[in-house]
């Protein structure tokens, strides 16, 4: 696992389908190797997210939940972008 990613984004506050559009303008901005650690919070996220970003060809590194007993809580999810 990639321990220092490129880019950083936190969209535990944001809601589908924003969460998506937020987390490809940074893939966007992303140079193919780079990696980037997207945090995320909610089922649709949690489910959206990573098969959009799969979908658009990119790799899928990691998916955590973080300290949370909760399944639905917050997430942290390592993408590279191909």
């Amino acid at each position: 696992m990639t321990e220092n990613p490129n880019y950083c984004l936190d969209i535990t506050a944001e809601v589908c389908p924003m969460t998506f559009v937020k987390a490809k303008l940074l893939i966007e901005r992303m140079a193919p190797g780079e990696t980037a650690e997207i945090w995320l919070k909610g089922w649709e996220p949690i489910e959206n997210v990573p098969r959009s970003i799969r979908e658009l060809g990119h790799e899928i590194l990691n998916m955590t939940r973080i300290a949370d007993n909760d399944p639905l809580g917050l997430h942290r999810l390592l993408i590279c972008k191909k």
